[in-house]
């Protein structure tokens, strides 16, 4: 039963960090690989914090000011100098590799006897209500003028363009907030773990990729389903497959090699029923042109 939550817990935190890629790669159609190095940083400042005494809720917005710092670099490299997304977001990564370090001082520093959030607190309810807390803001975000217009540049950024606003003002507030998220995460995960490391942030992306995939191409959408529910129905999905994958034998020097199956499995599936969906369509599409030339003739 405790690996069973220790599996829940560890997704319900990912998923914070999955909505934050949510933003920036479903949303804005920009794979920010700055992700993988905002991760640890909120990991970093964490840590820091906790060990000088300060209060971890005060750590967590320090967490979440430095994410939205790093995703304002990467929008302004992207925007202000005209360098590609990918490239911008891999520059970024990489300056905040050397930055974590330095906040860290070292590789790894263990906070395990450090009072933190869940000190005094079931794990599994404090997760549950941030990712909550997190997903509503979200949600009515996105219900605003400006999270239509946020939605509005990742879709069609010339319309975005023509109504007279800056469509690279938006940019950088779309990357800024999806880094913030990425940060809290990372804070958050820092603190469950007890300890942060310089690399935990590695494979972050791809991890947020493959959870929005499988929630938002495998779960069927409902309407009254938001999307940001699927996205983190994808991480669950996503992490318990691995939690499986890796009770049959595999270890975790296979991990990356499992998350890759993983995503091509999910993505083969959902190309099935798409091209299922294409078919039946077009068959209900004959039928009732046939109906409609009996009844011409």
């Amino acid at each position: 039963m405790e690996i069973v939550t220790g599996v829940l817990v560890q997704s319900l935190i990912l998923s914070i960090m999955v909505l934050g890629v949510y933003i920036s790669y479903k949303i804005l159609d920009f794979p920010d690989m700055s992700a993988d190095g905002s991760f640890t940083l909120g990991a970093a400042i964490i840590a820091i914090m906790l060990k000088k005494g300060v209060s971890p809720i005060i750590g967590m917005l320090f967490a979440l000011l430095a994410g939205l710092i790093a995703g304002l670099l990467t929008g302004v490299l992207h925007v202000k100098l005209k360098i590609s997304n990918l490239l911008s977001g891999i520059l970024v990564m990489g300056i905040l590799y050397s930055l974590n370090l330095r906040i860290m001082g070292k590789a790894n520093i263990p906070i395990f006897s450090k009072v933190n959030i869940f000190y005094d607190f079931n794990p599994l309810v404090i997760t549950f209500v941030f990712v909550v807390i997190v997903k509503v803001l979200i949600d009515i975000f996105l219900k605003t003028g400006l999270g239509y217009t946020l939605k509005g540049v990742g879709d069609n950024p010339q319309m975005i363009k023509s109504l007279g606003i800056e469509v690279g003002r938006i940019k950088i507030l779309g990357l800024m907030l999806s880094n913030g998220l990425i940060a809290l995460s990372g804070s958050i995960m820092a603190q469950y773990q007890g300890f942060s490391d310089v690399s935990m942030g590695m494979g972050t992306l791809v991890l947020g990729i493959a959870s929005i995939i499988i929630g938002t191409s495998i779960i069927k959408k409902k309407t009254l389903i938001k999307e940001s529910t699927l996205v983190i129905m994808g991480t669950l999905i996503y992490q318990i497959t691995i939690y499986f994958a890796m009770n049959i034998g595999l270890t975790p020097v296979d991990l990356k090699m499992i998350t890759s199956l993983v995503l091509i499995i999910f993505l083969a599936v959902s190309e099935i029923k798409n091209n299922q969906k294409r078919k039946d369509w077009k068959w209900i599409r004959n039928v009732k042109n046939s109906k409609l030339i009996k009844k011409l003739s």
